[in-house]
């Protein structure tokens, strides 16, 4: 069997290739990868074709997620807090400090140290933080970077400007609770 093994011309570039699989596993889960828009939730910037019979595909940047820096606007995917096995994509429309007039309440919001607060593009087909409230900044998993698929689309994801339902502010170092000084 072994004499069998050693003539198939496939085996020694199956050798010289079995130790990169763990190269490419971890590009794969910490790196670069892609993945498939569904649904409404993120038009028109998303899955733009209101019929659904085209779904974008995205270039996921994992590492820039890694390091908890994000910006208002830009575009991510997270852990859903209501469905921890479902991934999702929104936009980050808050970051900590932040106060946030949500869409189906007069009631403000400050987003606390660690959190954000996302939205969906497309409002009246987004479950998003006017739903579930501020989001961990732990659950986000990845920057979403560029529209790859399909080519007329093809391009960097803009971002949005800030909203008018959000105040900016700030955390001082060592305050948890008072975020205005």
């Amino acid at each position: 069997m072994y004499s069998r093994l050693r003539s198939n011309p496939y085996t020694s570039s199956v050798l010289k290739a079995l130790p990169w699989i763990p190269v490419v596993v971890f590009f794969v889960d910490h790196g670069f990868s892609y993945a498939t828009v569904e649904g409404r939730s993120m038009q028109p910037t998303f899955n733009p074709d209101t019929n659904m019979l085209q779904r974008d595909i995205v270039l996921l940047n994992k590492w820039a997620a890694t390091d908890h820096e994000f910006s208002r606007g830009e575009i991510v995917t997270l852990i859903s807090p209501t469905e921890p096995k479902r991934i999702i994509t929104k936009r980050i429309i808050a970051l900590q400090g932040d106060t946030v007039k949500p869409l189906r309440s007069d009631k403000l919001v400050r987003v606390p140290r660690g959190h954000c607060w996302v939205e969906g593009d497309e409002a009246f087909h987004s479950k998003d933080s006017n739903s579930f409230g501020t989001v961990p900044i732990a659950l986000i998993n990845a920057k979403v970077t560029r529209i790859l698929w399909p080519p007329s689309r093809f391009g960097a994801v803009e971002k949005k400007p800030l909203s008018d339902r959000v105040q900016i502010g700030f955390i001082q170092p060592g305050k948890d609770e008072d975020f205005w000084g």
